[in-house]
């Protein structure tokens, strides 16, 4: 019974984490990536709002994606 639990804390930790780098890598490449063209086309803030804007569209399609694959396994 205790193995179980342990398994299942792991479990949870390693979902945590792996949606937590699901939401933070592309968040954090698009906007640097955004803010890089910004500097260099002189077009501040477009591309930064359009990266950020990429990435919630993109981490929240990969959440989903994630979130109906462990739905489905239950």
């Amino acid at each position: 019974m205790k193995n179980n639990s342990i398994d299942g804390q792991w479990s949870v930790f390693s979902l945590a984490m792996e949606l937590g780098y699901t939401i933070a890598i592309p968040i954090v490449l698009l906007a640097l990536g955004g803010k890089l063209l910004d500097k260099k086309l002189d077009s501040a803030p477009w591309f930064l709002l359009l990266g950020i804007f990429i990435s919630v569209v993109l981490t929240s399609w990969l959440i989903y994606k994630k979130m109906v694959k462990i739905i489905n396994e239950i």
